[in-house]
């Protein structure tokens, strides 16, 4: 008479789990597999999407669009520096040529990122857009979640002598004379401010010789 199995004793517990596990694991990489290029194409798209933010152009009617869009307005992306995701959107819009810089840094919870369009003369800010992973809704988020905010920055100078001057500040600690190249800071997110106006100086730093050459 064959043995009753006992499936509460350690061993069956232990290997039906290893078996669970297995199997689990299994499943999970082949679902991982089958969706990778899905996911990846949309990871591709977001970012065109937020290449285009930076140049003002932030309504679609469809992905389709955007792609499209995307291909007609940016000419050329050339990587300065791969390690830090330093990289140069060469684009033409409203028949000007403009240059995006991609940027990325740290802000109160986490990485934060974003693009600064430049105009013609390598000098004045076109436009910009910012993203961030976990900064605080209403608060940090802001950064993203404002098209207001980042407005701000149209017009100000970017590069003065060969220096980043591009700077985001408290309100009340911004001087008369660094208007032309200050942006007021979210109000209530002085941690995250501080992030994005670190990462405006260190990154745009990394464009130096393309932004002084003539």
């Amino acid at each position: 008479m064959a043995k009753k199995l006992n499936t509460n004793s350690n061993a069956y517990i232990i290997s039906y789990s290893i078996i669970l596990v297995i199997i689990v694991a299994f499943a999970l990489a082949f679902v991982y597999s089958a969706l990778k290029d899905k996911q990846d194409a949309n990871v591709a798209l977001d970012v065109k999407k937020q290449v285009l933010a930076a140049l003002h152009i932030r309504q679609f009617t469809s992905d389709a669009e955007a792609e499209s869009l995307y291909a007609q307005t940016i000419l050329s992306v050339d990587t300065i520096d791969a390690s830090q995701q330093a990289i140069i959107y060469t684009c033409k819009t409203e028949g000007n040529t403009k240059y995006i810089l991609s940027v990325n840094g740290m802000g109160l919870w986490g990485p934060i990122w974003g693009y600064i369009a430049l105009n013609s003369d390598k000098q004045t800010v076109y436009g910009a857009y910012f993203n961030h992973a976990s900064e605080t809704a209403g608060l940090g988020a802001e950064i993203k979640d404002s098209k207001a905010w980042q407005d701000l920055f149209k017009g100000k100078q970017a590069i003065i002598d060969g220096k980043v001057v591009l700077s985001v500040k408290k309100s009340t600690d911004i001087k008369p004379e660094e208007r032309a190249y200050c942006v007021d800071g979210v109000t209530g997110s002085t941690l995250t401010c501080n992030g994005v106006d670190m990462m405006l100086k260190k990154s745009i730093a990394l464009y130096s010789d393309f932004l002084n050459e003539k």
